[in-house]
């Protein structure tokens, strides 16, 4: 995929966020029907969904089978994701990060849920708890790095090597990504309940739930960060 097309979720989202911006669109206002969105916006209707579904992760709209799309939160109480202000531009892009956390971090949660020992397991419990207290402290920069741990830690465990070698000795990179989600400390706590989720599975090494809660938390990471970005099977 190049990058313009990489770029189409994006472009569209922050269209609607104008096109709310400009009609003076308020809470509760119903937005025009997905079909002349996609129209209006000049993108497909994947590329519509998938930025109407982070627009509604942020809080901005609220998606309603068989309703709408309607208007959820002033733009002005909505922070908007400094993406431009991301520092590894010239490597990758925000958005491919997480695909490619995506694509092998499930895979290597799958992995570690057969392999993981008994220590191993402690010490991802000690960091889920670790990060609760931080989370409620409102120390967001320390629960960052021990969300950067946690995955770490996973990978490690999942005996791949080459995997945990490659994303690892970039962790600079993969760090930064993972501090994105918590630009809205009102949701912080979901990144926790979701580490939560995959530590249950982990613990009963069941490695299909160890591998969908790993793929399904860097998605709505992303989500929170208000990344749309596809996948193989067009989720």
């Amino acid at each position: 995929m190049n990058s313009s097309a990489r770029a189409v979720p994006e472009v569209a989202l922050l269209a609607i966020r104008k096109l709310i911006a400009e009609n003076a669109f308020a809470p509760g206002d119903a937005l025009p029907s997905q079909r002349e969105l996609a129209v209006q916006l000049g993108v497909s209707r994947a590329s519509l969904r998938e930025a109407l579904s982070s627009l509604s992760a942020l809080g901005v709209i609220s998606v309603q089978p068989g309703k709408g799309v309607y208007v959820q939160a002033a733009q002005a109480d909505v922070p908007v994701v400094p993406v431009t202000d991301w520092p590894y531009a010239a490597q990758a892009c925000p958005q491919d990060i997480f695909q490619l956390r995506y694509a092998l971090e499930g895979f290597a949660a799958g992995l570690a849920a057969v392999r993981l020992t008994r220590d191993e397991l402690d010490v991802l419990q000690d960091n889920v708890e670790a990060m609760r207290h931080e989370l409620r402290a409102g120390d967001f920069e320390r629960a960052a790095q021990l969300d950067f741990e946690f995955h770490q830690l996973i990978l490690r465990a999942s005996g791949n090597q080459a995997m945990a070698t490659m994303l690892i000795t970039r962790g600079d990179i993969f760090l930064e990504s993972q501090k994105l989600p918590f630009i809205r400390p009102e949701r912080a706590m979901e990144t926790w309940q979701e580490h939560r989720k995959i530590l249950r599975a982990l613990a009963r090494h069941a490695s299909g739930p160890a591998q969908k809660a790993m793929s399904e938390h860097i998605r709505q990471a992303a989500s929170r960060t208000g990344i749309a970005f596809v996948t193989p099977d067009g989720s």
